[in-house]
């Protein structure tokens, strides 16, 4: 028996903890007492030792260097498409390689960002910063001052997590200014007033009393630059019960200004009013009056063009005039008479469904999905009074996710990307209103899909509905047996699961005979707002036939076999996996469940997971309460089941989900002696790991696991 595999069974064995005592209620409460210590010492020495099994084992693996080489090579590839961002009148670009883990804002001329290798000038040294100061920062973007755009807050976090520190940075001379504007530490949200006046949402004090109990501010306040916290004005107030409450400044191209609250009272509902009569100077003691807009509650405000806020819509909706207007619908409203003279921009059909709207000038951009297939489109928009709106479809490849890279409000100039499954992303461009639209770069290939094809297949789910699904795989073999397989889907908060070229998976999976598979089921947004509220409360066990019905469509073709099928999901496919996991443990035999929602009973109380109770319901209310408890993970595992032996991975620094539903979870396995792999990296937030070489060693343990429970014989 190789050594690695007498380790493995060796880790497993001890793994298992013959502890029926633990199964007592009182206990389990001082388990969820420990594990809920975020930093506490006797967690850190759990999770200290489950790292270390689970390290032992997989790194002993001869394949572990192998794929860690790959992982990092692609990781810190510098052929990697260095996103674009129009900035201060240049392109601006955040890259991360060997050099540079924690990365550089960089910046260069559009004219030479267009050529193979552009001269790029290192505007912020991020890993020299943290050095400097000593701090665990994260660059997490910057907000600017329009239109000039040359001061902006830069947003830095510590190690990931999602309250960030602001501070006030200069494009041009690329320093953070000496004795500038600065917030700390807070999960907060800033919006640039003028140079001297800011709007901002934060815990005020400090004690949590201005935070919702989601965790994110409810009071608005306007900040003058000079003044201290408590001399800042009220603008709004919120509930405690609201996700949050932010204020924002809307720019067009044409110098219009908007200053707005946005409440968020759940997690899918936006109120939206104007604010009037502000003073914006010195020590005026205005803080003006807002005037709430007459719209739906279920919209997304996507920006402002000629004057008039541009909107994509949630929901049916009948306006003041008798006009009717589908959900999944983009419209554009006039902001002092929203409920009136409604446009509507571009409407779907029933297989269709907005991604990622962008506004230029004079174009609203668009990308949508028809069929679950990449799809992008230019709306022209003439300044008002001049002509009719045009729309034109752009030309860009099929079988692909459209992104919208960037797109300068200043004039019609906009960058999209196109990728698939093994078709490496490429950067177009488009400028006016024509269909017409230019590569400018594309990836080279970071691994071998010669032998490869993607197929769209359907199955059926429980309930009659289709349900699509990708499919990766060898173009021509003769054989027939079974592959292994692993299967993804996410299904929830309306998020869109869309080919997406991962050279990681491309590496250590599909180049060595791995099939991948990809599964659009309910919750997610690939059909529209409608697809999403299918699978939404107490209707979610849906979702959860709807993947099992995909797992067992590739099992009854034959693409794969029980033995061979693993699957994985993170952050709401960390629930999906988990819901697998107990309801059709016969189904898999590896399960990888990444930053997860497991513990569904109490997920309210935990983290920001108030936020998302219009997504998955409260166990105040009986109804929802009884369902919760029917799919919750934790609740539901069961003595004298034979569950496969599950990956699960979190992050100490997790600060949106939290890593104490992992925890718990991989103590109850222990309890039933269920083996199991944990692996919990200390920092990177809910994003995961945030440097290339834990990036790169999480994902070698992953390929470790799957290929002994796919791939081997066994």
């Amino acid at each position: 028996m190789p050594v690695y595999k007498k380790l493995l069974l060796s880790a497993s064995l001890t793994f298992l903890t013959a502890t029926s005592a633990l199964s007592a209620t009182d206990t389990m409460q001082s388990v969820r007492n420990v594990m809920s210590q975020i930093h506490g010492p006797e967690a850190m020495k759990q999770v200290s030792e489950w790292n270390e099994k689970t390290n032992t084992v997989l790194q002993s693996d001869p394949r572990y260097k192998t794929f860690y080489k790959d992982a990092l090579e692609v990781g810190e590839s510098p052929a990697r498409l260095p996103m674009p961002e129009f900035l201060a009148g240049h392109i601006w670009n955040f890259w991360q390689d060997d050099q540079h883990p924690r990365g550089i804002w960089r910046e260069t001329t559009q004219a030479s960002y267009k050529k193979e290798s552009p001269e790029w000038v290192t505007m912020l040294d991020v890993d020299k910063l943290a050095k400097d100061e000593k701090q665990n920062w994260v660059f997490e973007g910057a907000i600017c001052l329009e239109p000039e755009e040359r001061r902006c807050l830069i947003r830095l976090s510590d190690g990931g997590e999602d309250a960030v520190t602001l501070r006030e940075y200069d494009t041009k001379t690329g320093k953070i200014i000496p004795d500038g504007f600065t917030l700390s530490r807070s999960k907060q949200s800033v919006a640039w007033a003028d140079e001297n006046t800011f709007l901002v949402a934060r815990d005020w004090n400090g004690t949590g009393r201005s935070l919702t109990t989601s965790g994110y501010p409810f009071v608005v306040r306007r900040v003058i630059r000079g003044q201290s916290p408590d001399q800042a004005i009220e603008i709004a107030r919120g509930e405690k019960t609201d996700v949050s409450v932010s204020g924002l400044s809307l720019t067009d191209g044409d110098g219009n200004r908007l200053f707005l609250i946005n409440r968020s009272p759940t997690f899918f509902t936006t109120k939206l009013a104007v604010i009037q009569n502000m003073d914006m100077a010195g020590s005026g003691q205005n803080a003006g009056t807002l005037l709430w807009l007459n719209l739906p509650e279920r919209i997304t405000l996507e920006g402002m063009i000629h004057g008039r806020l541009v909107l994509s819509l949630n929901e049916d909706w009948t306006t003041a005039d008798g006009k009717k207007i589908a959900s999944g619908s983009l419209i554009s409203v006039d902001p002092t008479k929203p409920d009136t003279n409604v446009g509507i921009l571009w409407a779907p059909d029933k297989s269709q469904a907005l991604d990622e709207i962008a506004i230029t000038k004079n174009n609203v951009i668009v990308s949508y999905f028809e069929n679950v297939r990449g799809r992008a489109s230019v709306i022209h928009i003439p300044e008002s009074g001049t002509g009719q709106l045009s729309r034109s479809t752009l030309t860009l490849p099929d079988m692909s996710t459209i992104h919208i890279a960037a797109a300068n409000q200043h004039t019609n100039e906009a960058f999209l990307t196109s990728e698939g499954y093994i078709t490496p992303p490429q950067l177009w461009e488009t400028e006016g209103q024509s269909s017409k639209t230019e590569q400018i770069k594309q990836m080279p290939a970071l691994f071998d899909a010669s032998d490869l094809t993607v197929d769209q297949l359907w199955t059926t789910s429980t309930d009659g509905t289709k349900i699509p699904y990708f499919l990766v795989h060898k173009s021509q073999t003769t054989d027939t047996r079974p592959s292994p397989t692993l299967l993804t889907a996410y299904g929830g908060f309306q998020a869109s699961y869309t080919p997406t070229y991962a050279p990681e998976i491309g590496r250590l999976w599909l180049t060595r005979g791995g099939n991948y598979a990809v599964a659009n089921i309910r919750g997610g947004g690939e059909f529209g707002p409608a697809w999403h509220e299918a699978g939404r409360k107490t209707q979610r066990q849906r979702i959860y036939n709807d993947f099992a019905a995909v797992g067992q469509d590739l099992v009854s073709r034959g693409i794969t076999s029980v033995k061979k099928l693993g699957i994985r999901g993170r952050s709401n496919g960390g629930l999906l996996m988990g819901v697998e996991f107990t309801q059709h443990p016969e189904l898999w035999n590896a399960v990888i469940i990444g930053v997860p929602l497991l513990d569904m009973m109490n997920y309210e109380t935990m983290a920001a997971g108030a936020s998302w109770e219009d997504e998955y319901g409260t166990v105040s209310k009986p109804k929802e309460r009884a369902f919760l408890k029917s799919i919750s993970p934790l609740q539901n595992l069961r003595t004298g089941i034979h569950y496969p032996e599950p990956f699960i991975f979190t992050s100490t620094t997790d600060d949106r989900v939290g890593p104490v539903h992992a925890r718990l979870f991989a103590m109850r396995l222990k309890q039933l002696g269920v083996p199991f792999f944990y692996y919990e990296d200390t920092e990177g937030g809910h994003a995961g790991t945030v440097n290339a070489k834990e990036v790169a060693h999480e994902r070698a343990l992953e390929a470790v696991y799957l290929s002994q429970r796919l791939m081997d014989p066994n």
